[in-house]
């Protein structure tokens, strides 16, 4: 197995590794919030988010539906703290509508993969789930080893080159 066919393997599992993201938005004024929000993800990479509307991101993501988030090593697991595995994807948000086919299968995704606080968080009318849809990405492993991620194929690292830096 070449190089990059290691890092692709190793792209194809790394976010099941985590349980929340961390999440970029802006609000009215462009003014960025770093925030982060349990996931699940389909198997096409769409990533959801079971979030309040009363928090910050929420009404950022509705003022702007673009969102960046990102997946990164903890400090304690990296060997170089100035070159930490991370994932990113820019991102377009959209609601799911509450008690619709979707939701339910997404919700029940949150039920099993958190347990008991989801039968709460459904009762609570403000709460509600995003669909964040990956449009690109990069990848990072270590120095030199950084690779995009096209939407023409979100589920293929691309190689970065010289032509692809500008």
């Amino acid at each position: 197995m070449n190089q990059f066919e290691k890092a692709q393997a190793e792209y194809e599992k790394f976010s099941e590794e985590f349980t929340s993201i961390i999440i970029s938005t802006v609000n009215k004024q462009g003014i960025p919030n770093a925030s982060y929000a349990p996931f699940v993800m389909d198997d096409d990479r769409n990533i959801y988010i079971y979030v309040s509307g009363l928090a910050t991101h929420t009404q950022n993501i509705h003022d702007h539906p673009f969102v960046n988030v990102l997946f990164i090593d903890d400090e304690v697991k990296t060997q170089q703290i100035f070159a930490r595995r991370r994932l990113n994807f820019d991102c377009t948000a959209s609601l799911i509508a509450r008690e619709t086919e979707k939701w339910q299968q997404i919700v029940d995704k949150f039920q099993i993969r958190f347990g008991e606080l989801i039968t709460t968080l459904r009762s609570l009318p403000d709460f509600r789930i995003l669909q964040l849809t990956p449009n690109t990405g990069r990848f990072v492993i270590g120095f030199g080893a950084a690779y995009n991620i096209s939407s023409d194929n979100i589920n293929q690292l691309v190689e970065i080159t010289k032509d692809s830096l500008s």
